[in-house]
């Protein structure tokens, strides 16, 4: 079960909190519904109980609040907005990437495929999805965990109605097993037809928290909806009898030849139209809602009684309240044209009439907000106990007004005691995926991305290397590389660097691994998987651009061009540290400022940027060189390493000590510590 206690947004600036002091419960076995019109919070309290925004309050799910569970993706089913996959990717691969991430086994994607429906279209990409092929992939990275709660925000919305048909029964199946299902809806009529308890939110604080039959009854009014041509005789006709009758029956004309009839039958009025012969082509009963000037008249009766009761928050912004002058001046204005026929003694307004129901679910309100306490008292924070008895204390009093103890005891209680606030909500880091590198593996090889990359670096480097063996005048290692003078890089060094950058820029455009909260993680664990995987691409892209320039220079001048030089052992080291440099730095960078672009343009820094500085602090002048650098690095070594290991030691060093080795280097070193200390103070905050 869900309990949400005294959940308040942060005010911004001048204008009142989007949350004010929402508490209710959502048991398990049932479906809840937080209705409420745009703005009247239902998002908001969704992210609050999440902890996706600061605020105030707590939230227990099954007796824990979030944070002090291990794996909440387990617990807790999320599902907020659309499906934030990459376009390319397709159903099965974006489910299986998740699994990764959640730790859940990979054949868990397809049972879940088989619950919604979608095993048709696992092979679709994530672009070619309908809104209701999205809404069911959206349920089904919900359920993929088997979780125990589904937290929907209006999982509905833009749908048919035979796929809100389908969505309904999930809901219900997942209910039938002993789940909870929290949901948000605009529409009264779906949340009384759906939800075993609807949770009623007007501007940011709660109205109404009631069954869903109590809710069809109060909130929503039965009516007798019927279609003639004759429709204003008609609606005289029903007028007149209901003051000879004496009965409350109210008419209301609705666009075209439609009548809305209120507090009547579809019997009286077919015997009514029947008698003066009237034809009438639709006779149906229906339920609908009270329209905008009783739920205004409503609200402000239920802002009042509130008023008079509750004490002020502290440091709360002020919120004006109307007077009931202007209530009932704003009720008279709203509306359509009503024909009303009462009888003497019985006649009462809609706007009276929801007032008065209003009035009459504020006990149950109460009750019901009085039962939302904490599975364990002792956990509960001083503040929230003190907060719970002072809202219960103005109840109280009202209730038994005539007890000497509460007599004795109603002058000590002031109207401007200040209640304790609610523990503040932290907002938590995006988790990061279970399984990392099963993780990075399924995100890296499930878009094209990638494989494009790759074979278009190659195109360009074999035709960029018979190029230049046509003009000749290029050193063979340049020529084996494809790079000319010209260019900063290589092909393949850039080709690897975008493949890096693309790491975590494809994350952050499309945040599948934390949607709810709309960025990744940026956690060690995650960094390692991406660095390693690019690694492996870096230096299979490497190997591949060398064997298709060798190739293609064979094939077009002959062996000459071909022979591998002698010296080939530091040439490869060398073009495999700067490959894969390239790869690192742009991994770093894209992670860094969170940017594809920001991550190439990183990788391209380098030679033009920082290259050219490493050379002017070299090639500066000094009172000293670094002569004889080999010799004294075996002297320090003191023993001769096994299998020749001063060698390997001695050929990273002259690596680093080139200009772009050096300035790569330097510029790893600055990303990397760059990364480590954003990501040690998340944590620290």
């Amino acid at each position: 079960m869900i309990q949400a206690i005294g959940l308040t947004s942060d005010p911004r600036k001048d204008l009142p909190p989007a949350v004010d002091d929402v508490s209710f419960e959502a048991r398990a076995g049932r479906v809840t519904a937080l209705l409420g019109g745009p703005g009247a919070g239902k998002t908001t309290v969704l992210r609050l109980m999440l902890e996706l925004q600061r605020g105030r309050g707590v939230t227990y799910f099954r007796g824990r609040p979030l944070h002090r569970i291990a794996h909440p993706s387990r617990e807790v089913g999320v599902l907020l907005g659309d499906v934030p996959g990459h376009p390319a990717r397709t159903v099965r691969g974006h489910l299986r990437m998740l699994c990764a991430a959640a730790g859940v086994p990979a054949r868990r994607a397809d049972e879940v495929l088989e619950v919604v429906g979608l095993v048709s279209l696992r092979d679709e990409r994530l672009s070619t999805l309908s809104r209701g092929m999205d809404r069911r992939l959206g349920l089904a990275c919900a359920l993929l965990t088997d979780p125990h709660t589904l937290v929907l925000d209006d999982p509905t919305s833009g749908l048919s109605t035979r796929e809100k048909r389908w969505m309904h029964s999930m809901l219900r199946a997942h209910v039938a097993h002993g789940g909870t299902v929290l949901l948000t809806t605009p529409d009264p009529k779906e949340a009384a037809r759906t939800a075993d308890q609807v949770v009623t939110l007007e501007r940011g604080r709660v109205v109404a928290d009631q069954e869903a039959a109590d809710f069809a009854r109060t909130r929503l009014r039965p009516r007798v909806a019927v279609r003639t041509p004759h429709a204003p005789r008609l609606a005289t006709l029903l007028t007149k009898e209901a003051r000879a009758t004496h009965r409350s029956v109210e008419v209301v004309r609705e666009s075209g030849n439609r009548l809305s009839v209120y507090g009547s039958t579809c019997a009286d009025v077919g015997e009514t139209a029947f008698r003066n012969g009237i034809p009438v082509h639709q006779l149906a009963d229906e339920v609908g809602d009270m329209g905008p000037r009783a739920s205004t008249t409503a609200d402000r009766s239920a802002d009042e009684a509130r008023a008079d009761v509750a004490p002020q928050r502290k440091a709360a912004v002020s919120r004006p309240e109307g007077s009931r002058e202007q209530a009932a001046t704003r009720a008279r204005s709203g509306g359509p044209t009503r024909t009303t026929g009462t009888g003497t003694g019985t006649a009462t307004s809609s706007a009276t009439e929801s007032a008065t129901s209003s009035t009459a679910s504020a006990p149950v309100r109460k009750r019901r907000q009085r039962s939302v306490t904490a599975p364990d008292t002792e956990a509960r924070t001083p503040q929230a106990r003190s907060g719970d008895r002072q809202r219960t204390e103005p109840e109280a009093e009202a209730s038994d007004t005539t007890s000497p103890r509460r007599a004795a005891e109603a002058p000590s209680v002031e109207l401007d005691a200040l209640p304790e606030l609610p523990p503040p909500i932290s907002v938590r880091p995006a988790p990061s995926p279970l399984r990392p590198l099963r993780y990075e593996l399924r995100r890296a090889a499930g878009v094209g991305t990638g494989f494009v990359t790759c074979g278009a670096v190659l195109l360009v480097s074999a035709v960029t290397a018979v190029l230049l063996a046509r003009v000749g005048h290029t050193p063979r290692p340049r020529l084996m590389a494809g790079w000319p003078q010209q260019l900063p890089l290589p092909p393949a060094a850039l080709g690897a660097g975008l493949l890096g950058a693309l790491a975590f820029g494809d994350e952050f455009r499309h945040p599948a691994l934390a949607a709810d909260r709309g960025t990744v993680p940026r956690r060690l664990g995650l960094l390692a998987a991406k660095l390693l995987v690019t690694t492996a691409t870096a230096l299979l892209l490497a190997v591949l651009t060398l064997g298709c320039d060798i190739e293609m220079l064979y094939l077009v001048y002959g062996r000459e061009l071909a022979e591998v030089p002698s010296d080939w052992l530091s040439l490869t080291a060398s073009w495999f540290g700067l490959v894969v440099g390239c790869a690192w730095a742009g991994v770093l960078a894209a992670g860094l400022f969170r940017s594809t672009t920001a991550g190439l343009a990183a990788v391209v820094a380098v030679p033009v940027a920082v290259v050219p500085v490493v050379q002017k602090v070299v090639e500066g002048p000094s009172v000293r060189t670094a002569a004889g650098f080999p010799l004294r690095i075996r002297e320090l070594l003191l023993n001769q390493w096994p299998f020749g290991g001063e060698r390997y030691v001695e050929a990273a060093a002259r690596l680093i000590a080139q200009p772009v080795g050096g300035a790569l280097t330097l510029s790893l070193a600055a990303l990397l510590g760059a990364f480590l200390f954003t990501t040690l103070r998340g944590k620290v905050r």
